[in-house]
C-alpha cells in the first residue's frame, strides 16, 4: 500500500513542501529511504524504529521504501522523522487519515516514542498554510510559534502515542491558539531610559536623527563618555514592530535556534552586540551543511551594536559591507546559495586612538601619530562611508553630572520618532521602501530635492571635504530625517547644514 503524507523542510528563511511517499510491500524485511536525505534522515530510520516499538506501535515485517519528493532537493535535518513514522502507521492501516493532503507534519522522535522541538517552525508552517494546509502537527515545544499563522490549526503533541490516539479517536489533541494582539499589546521593551544619561544633548540628538530614519552611526569618544550607554537606549526610542517585520525576525531566531520557549513570537526590536572576537562567519553567517543565520541577521529590523569598533577583525568587518546596503546576505556553498534578511540599523564606537584620549582635553595622549593612523586605519573608508551618521562623543563635564536639570523621557523621544517614521511611511506607499536609510538613487532626486542654498551648500562641503559619492547620497538621506523630524516637506539649508556636520568626523580623524 502506498501513502502520502505532507511535510516540509528548510531552505534559507523560507520553507518548502516535502512529500513522504511510503511503499509497504511484500519482501525480505528491508527500509530503505530515497530522495537525497542527508545523515540525519538516513539514521531517522532506527530513531523511528525505536521510537515506535518503545510507544507499543508496529513496524511491518516487509519491504518499506520511503520516498522523500521532490527527489532533486537535498533534506536536511531531523523534521521528517514523524511524517515518515505516520507515513507508516497510515501505509500499515494502524490508522487513518480523513484529508491528508490538508494535513502536516513536522518533528524530531526520540527512542521512546517522545517528540523533541525542531528548528524552523514558523517558516515551515507558513509554507505549510500556503500550499493549502489546513492542520499541522508538531512538537508542543513549537505549537505556540507555529500557531501564530492565522487559519492553521496547530496541534502540539507530547509523543507519537499522542498522534496515534488522536487519529484512533482514543484521545483528542486540544488546538493550540495564541492571542498575537495580547502579544503586542503587552510587549516591554526592557532596554534602559534616556532620562538616565547625563548631558551628551548633541548625542541624543544624533541618535534621534538615527532613529528616525534607521540610519547607521558611529560614536567616536574617549573612554567613559557613555557610548555603550546610549547605544543600549536606542531601542527604547524605536518604533514598535509591526506584524509582519515580527515574522521575518520570529523565522529568522525560529531557524537559529535563537527563540525562547516561552516566546511564540518576537515582538520587541532585537539588540545584538557580539563580542569583538567574532569571526566573520559569525557575524554574516555560514557553517557546515545549511548555513546558519548570523549577528547580522539575527539583529534583523533590529539594532547591530558594535562595541570598540576597530578591535574587530578586519575581514569580519570587510564581509558586512554589501550586505549593509542590500539588506539581505548572500551565502553560497556547494550545497546550494542561502539569503537571509539583515535589515539592520548599524551602531558602533570607538576610541579616537589606542588610548582612547586624542582630542580630550581632561587627558594628555601618550599615542604616536604612526599608531594613531594604524589604529584608524583597522575600520576602511568604504566601510565608513556605508555609515550614515558620524558624532563625537566627549567626556562628560562634572558640572553636567551633577546638574539636577531634567533629561528627557525615552518616550517622549520615541513620539517624534514614531511621528517621523509615519510621514516617510506615507510618503513611499507601495514602493517597499519604509525609512529613509533605504531610498534608492533614482529616489533621492524625487524626494531629496534641494533649493539653490542647499546645494551650494553641499557642493561646497563636498570639494571642501572630499567626501565620496555615497556620502553625498547619505547626506541627502539623513538631511531627509532631519526635515521630517521638524515636519517640513521641502528641505531647507539648515537640515543640510546638520547633516553634513555628521560627515565630518570621518575627515577629521581619517584625513
Amino acid at each position: 500500500m502506498i501513502t502520502k503524507i505532507n511535510s516540509a523542510g528548510l531552505t534559507g528563511i523560507d520553507g518548502y513542501c516535502v512529500r513522504v511517499e511510503t511503499d509497504i510491500s511484500n519482501g525480505i524485511p528491508t527500509w530503505d529511504v530515497v530522495g537525497i536525505p542527508d545523515m540525519a534522515v538516513r539514521e531517522s530510520k532506527e530513531r523511528i524504529r525505536s521510537a515506535l516499538k518503545n510507544s507499543g506501535l508496529t513496524i511491518p515485517g516487509k519491504r518499506i521504501l520511503v520516498n522523500l519528493a521532490p527527489a532533486d532537493i537535498k533534506k536536511e535535518g531531523t523534521c521528517l522523522d514523524l511524517p515518515i513514522a505516520m507515513g507508516i502507521l497510515t501505509a500499515s492501516e494502524q490508522i487513518f487519515i480523513q484529508e491528508p493532503e490538508r494535513t502536516f507534519f513536522l518533528g524530531e522522535l526520540s527512542l521512546d516514542g517522545s517528540l523533541r522541538s525542531v528548528r524552523g517552525a514558523l517558516p515551515m508552517a507558513i509554507t505549510a498554510y500556503q500550499s493549502g494546509a489546513r492542520q499541522l502537527f508538531l512538537p508542543a515545544e513549537n505549537a505556540s510559534e507555529a500557531a501564530v499563522v492565522e487559519g492553521l490549526t496547530v496541534y502540539g503533541a507530547e509523543s507519537v502515542t499522542d498522534i496515534f490516539k488522536h487519529f484512533t479517536g482514543e484521545r483528542r489533541i486540544s488546538p493550540t491558539k495564541v492571542d498575537t494582539e495580547h502579544l503586542f499589546d503587552n510587549a516591554v521593551q526592557n532596554a534602559p531610559d534616556f532620562f538616565d544619561v547625563k548631558g551628551q544633548d548633541s548625542a541624543k540628538r544624533a541618535l534621534e536623527i538615527a532613529a528616525a530614519g534607521s540610519h547607521n552611526l558611529l560614536m567616536i569618544g574617549p573612554p567613559g563618555s557613555g557610548k555603550t550607554m546610549l547605544a543600549k537606549r536606542i531601542p527604547s526610542i524605536l518604533p514598535s514592530l509591526t506584524f509582519d517585520e515580527a515574522l521575518e525576525v520570529t523565522k529568522v531566531h525560529s531557524i537559529a535556534g535563537k527563540l525562547p520557549k516561552d516566546l511564540p513570537m518576537v515582538v520587541t526590536r532585537p539588540f545584538r552586540s557580539p563580542h569583538h572576537t567574532v569571526s566573520a562567519v559569525g557575524l554574516t553567517g555560514g557553517g557546515a551543511g545549511v548555513p546558519k543565520p548570523g549577528e547580522i541577521s539575527l539583529a534583523h529590523h533590529g539594532i547591530l551594536f558594535l562595541d570598540e569598533l576597530p578591535e574587530f577583525r578586519k575581514d569580519a568587518l570587510e564581509v558586512m559591507r554589501q550586505p549593509l546596503e542590500d539588506g539581505t546576505v548572500t551565502i553560497t556553498r556547494a550545497g546550494g546559495t542561502f539569503s537571509y534578511p539583515c535589515n539592520i540599523m548599524l551602531v558602533a564606537s570607538m576610541n579616537p586612538c589606542p588610548c582612547g584620549y586624542y582630542g580630550d582635553k581632561n587627558h594628555d595622549c601618550g599615542c604616536s601619530p604612526k599608531s594613531i593612523s594604524k589604529y584608524l586605519s583597522k575600520v576602511s573608508g568604504p566601510l565608513l562611508d556605508r555609515i550614515d551618521l558620524h558624532i563625537e562623543v566627549p567626556a562628560v563635564d562634572y558640572e553636567a553630572l551633577e546638574s539636577r536639570s531634567t533629561a528627557e523621557h525615552s518616550a517622549d523621544i520615541k513620539r517624534r520618532v514614531d511621528k517621523a517614521r509615519e510621514i516617510q511611511t506615507r510618503r513611499y506607499a507601495g514602493t517597499g521602501i519604509y525609512s529613509n536609510s533605504r531610498l534608492t538613487a533614482a529616489m533621492l532626486d524625487e524626494f531629496c530635492a534641494l533649493d539653490s542654498e542647499g546645494s551650494t551648500l553641499l557642493k561646497n562641503a563636498f570639494e571642501a571635504l572630499g567626501l565620496s559619492a555615497r556620502a553625498h547620497s547619505r547626506i541627502l538621506k539623513v538631511a531627509r530625517t532631519i526635515a521630517d523630524l521638524g515636519g517640513r516637506e521641502k528641505i531647507a539649508a539648515a537640515d543640510i547644514a546638520e547633516a553634513i556636520r555628521y560627515r565630518s568626523l570621518d575627515r577629521k580623524f581619517w584625513a
